[in-house]
């Protein structure tokens, strides 16, 4: 029966900090960023502004994780920043501005 006392002291696992999909889409932005930047479809000053919101992202998602927990809304908060980024990066892939023409 000891089996059994064990099982019960088991706590219910949580989310916790664990954030493997925000953690999985972080590396991919940040490849995209650094393919635009060696494709030359980003500019120099492109490059700068996505890695600064790259690390505010990050900044976030340590604040987040500070006290053991990340919630359901801050998970909502990193999810809505990294919506936003992709668009950015999209965005500034796309557009005229390639590197050597005047970022």
């Amino acid at each position: 029966m000891a089996g059994t006392s064990a099982f019960a002291q088991t706590p219910a696992p949580t989310p916790g900090t664990n954030t493997p999909r925000i953690d999985q889409r972080e590396a991919r932005q940040q490849a995209r960023i650094a393919q635009g930047a060696a494709s030359g479809s980003l500019t120099p000053r492109e490059t700068q502004r996505l890695e600064k919101e790259q690390a505010r992202i990050d900044k976030v998602e340590t604040q987040a994780k500070a006290d053991g927990q990340v919630t359901a809304r801050e998970r909502a908060k990193l999810t809505a920043m990294q919506d936003g980024a992709s668009r950015d990066i999209h965005r500034k892939k796309h557009n005229a501005r390639v590197a050597g023409n005047g970022g």
